[in-house]
């Protein structure tokens, strides 16, 4: 069998089979491991290229619980980067909605704010490197044409200014700025407080910056544009956004606060396919019945239902891959074994020589699994994958031990998360009522 023969960082390694072990999505080295869905990988391609060039875009990311959502989600994070857009990253939860009246959709958008990468900073945390890079771009352009810095600030955030909500973004941009020639790091702070959305109180606001609005709830998503419209000022192609575990809103009891989540989202996917945003591309991860759900999933809302509904020709094996949602195909067998590979392969770190087990303990390891799980053991590969690399720490660090042996004791459990995560109590709530009318 062929395999890929790559050097692998020790790092990446690392964090690779730690990240795996632990049933989450390892930050480094996805590269090694990524394994087919190439047809939906060019299709977010094409996206990461449109929003560079100005436009937007939107795709729902829909998948079962432990079918790799999140990791493509990543994948297509770190193709952003390289692209030199800007990408930020959020998981829904109870406290972190798209629409709120109690702090949630603040505390949103203030995790997307943190959250802020760039190529030079991936981690995160990336928002002062945006502001300083803004900064020295207008100063290079000013001492060009022999005008001040401040007015060469207050000209370039013009178009911002007459944006919703632009005229205190911009004028937040420009105390930092000022802080920033001047040394004066709490102006800069304050500054950064208000444009992570961390600021509670306008009063307060208007004390240290001088502004009469804050980001709150209701301006969530004006928020994002803005953001999307100064990194591109900063020098960088866009901003992607990434929402992962949609499902929160599917699981929210209240249908009145539902439906009010699944207007936000109508509102941003008419932006984007009206043309009416710019710079901007929003990727959104959900399972089947967040989206298809007729009583409390997005098909509860009649407007998008009729806007994400699949092509009526994709049928009989043909695909869409330019419509809004996406749908993850299950991995095949053979799609399996090739992951299998190359997680031997980053135990071994790259070196053929180094491999723990040749390829019939791959084989052998599959058969195990399909006698355990049945087909599901492929379809949401997560606890799969997690057992083969506890089998594979084990064989590291017990070099006399035999493959074939241990093989019987591994125990592959069917993943059932989504089946207990998705079960919603009934609600008391009189507007539950709703769930169950076309809005």
């Amino acid at each position: 069998m062929t395999t890929n023969i790559t050097p692998i960082k020790p790092r990446d390694r690392d964090t690779i089979i730690s990240a795996l072990r632990a049933g989450v999505v390892p930050r480094l080295g996805l590269q090694h491991i990524q394994v087919g869905r190439n047809r939906e990988i060019e299709a977010f391609i094409r996206d990461v290229e449109r929003v560079g060039q100005g436009g937007a875009s939107i795709r729902f990311v829909i998948g079962a619980y432990g079918a790799g959502k999140t990791f493509f989600l990543f994948l297509i994070r770190q193709i952003a980067l390289q692209s030199k857009l800007v990408v930020c990253q959020a998981d829904l939860s109870p406290d972190r909605r798209i629409h709120a009246s109690g702090g949630q959709a603040r505390s949103l958008y203030a995790e997307l704010a943190r959250s802020l990468s760039t190529r030079t900073a991936p981690d995160g945390g990336a928002l002062r490197n945006i502001l300083e890079s803004y900064i020295q771009k207008t100063s290079e352009r000013a001492r060009a044409s022999g005008t001040p810095i401040e007015t060469a600030i207050k000209e370039g955030l013009g178009d911002i200014r007459e944006m919703v909500a632009g005229y205190d973004f911009a004028t937040v941009i420009a105390a930092y700025a000022k802080g920033y020639e001047e040394g004066n790091s709490d102006l800069q702070d304050a500054a950064l407080r208000w444009l992570r959305g961390e600021y509670s109180t306008k009063t307060e606001a208007r004390t240290d910056l001088g502004v009469r609005s804050i980001i709150d709830d209701t301006s969530f998503y004006d928020g994002l544009r803005l953001l999307a419209r100064f990194v591109r000022l900063a020098g960088f192609g866009g901003l992607i956004v990434c929402l992962d575990e949609l499902v929160n809103l599917y699981k929210l009891q209240s249908a009145q606060a539902r439906k009010q989540n699944y207007e936000q989202i109508l509102r941003i996917l008419n932006d984007v396919l009206q043309g009416t945003t710019e710079g901007i591309g929003f990727i959104m991860g959900g399972t089947p019945e967040f989206l298809l759900d007729t009583r409390r999933g997005l098909y509860s809302y009649e407007a998008l239902q009729s806007r994400l509904a699949e092509n009526s020709f994709a049928t009989n094996g043909l695909t869409d891959y330019s419509g809004t949602v996406v749908n993850l195909p299950s991995l095949t067998p053979e799609e399996l074994y090739h992951l299998l590979e190359r997680l031997r392969d980053v135990f071994a770190g790259g070196n053929p020589e180094r491999w723990l087990v040749p390829d019939e303990a791959l084989t052998a390891f599959m058969d195990h699994c399909a006698n355990r799980v049945g087909e599901a053991y492929f379809r949401t590969p997560r606890n799969t994958v997690k057992a083969f690399v506890d089998l594979l720490a084990i064989l590291e660090q017990n070099p006399q031990a035999k493959w074939q042996d241990l093989l019987g004791q591994v125990e592959v459990a069917e993943d059932r998360q989504g089946a207990a995560d998705t079960e919603v109590p009934e609600s008391d709530d009189p507007d539950d009522e709703l769930a169950t009318l076309s809005i």
